[in-house]
Parts: structure tokens; C-alpha cells; sequence
């Protein structure tokens, strides 16, 4: 059963620093693209970052360019999302998911069908 589990999330003072992860079972990172997504309260869910199945292809929002970064580590079956230079916008509920394509990667939350059930970021003092 395809399985991903996201932990790392957390409160932290703004400029802080966070590393989000996204544990994936019951299948292989080789075949998915992996997304980060977050969703804030009132607000529409919004593609953070993406990485492709070989790991070749990345994609960043311009909302976190040069303070986010995605990872993945194949041995452990696990991605990354390094978060640097944290603003109290960036507060969210964290989901990653999957989605079966070689390739490819995206920021639309309509391509993955399969989704953790996500973390909390919480940036504030």
C-alpha cells in the first residue's frame, strides 16, 4: 500500500530554519515525482516544490526561491524540504504526494493522487 509520512514540521522563529521530510512506503521514489505542497487557513493548497522520479528535473516556487530546496535521499526512500530564511507567511500545513510519471514534475496538486497527511509549520515568535 503506497504509504507517505511527512514529519519535521514545528514552530520557529522568523529567519529560522526547518528540514521537512517525506517518508514514502510501499513504492519506489524511481517511478514517482515527488511534490511539497502547504495550504494555509483560508487559503487555496499551493505547490511549494517538486522533484521528478530521476531526480533531474526540479521545480521551486518563486514565493520561496533561494530559501527552499528539495532533496531526496533513494537509499531511505525519502524526500527533503530544507527551508531557509523563514517568514511568517510560510505558515502552513506541509503535504507531499506522489505522482506516477517519469520525467515530469509540477506544481499542480491535481497531477498527484496520493497524499500524506501532512505536518504544521508554525513561523512566529
Amino acid at each position: 500500500q503506497l504509504q507517505l509520512v511527512e514529519s519535521g514540521g514545528g514552530l520557529v522563529q522568523p529567519g529560522g530554519s526547518l528540514r521537512l521530510s517525506c517518508a514514502a512506503s510501499g513504492f519506489t521514489l524511481d517511478y514517482y515525482a515527488i511534490g511539497w505542497f502547504r495550504q494555509a487557513p483560508g487559503k487555496e493548497r499551493e505547490g511549494v516544490s517538486c522533484i521528478s522520479s530521476s531526480g533531474g528535473i526540479t521545480m521551486v516556487a518563486d514565493s520561496v526561491k533561494g530559501r527552499f530546496t528539495i532533496s531526496r535521499d533513494i537509499a531511505n526512500n525519502t524526500v527533503y524540504l530544507q527551508m531557509n530564511s523563514l517568514k511568517p507567511e510560510d505558515t502552513a500545513v506541509y503535504y507531499c504526494a506522489a505522482w506516477k510519471r517519469f520525467g515530469v514534475c509540477g506544481l499542480s496538486s491535481g497531477s498527484f493522487g496520493n497524499w500524506g497527511r501532512g505536518t504544521q509549520v508554525t513561523v512566529g515568535s
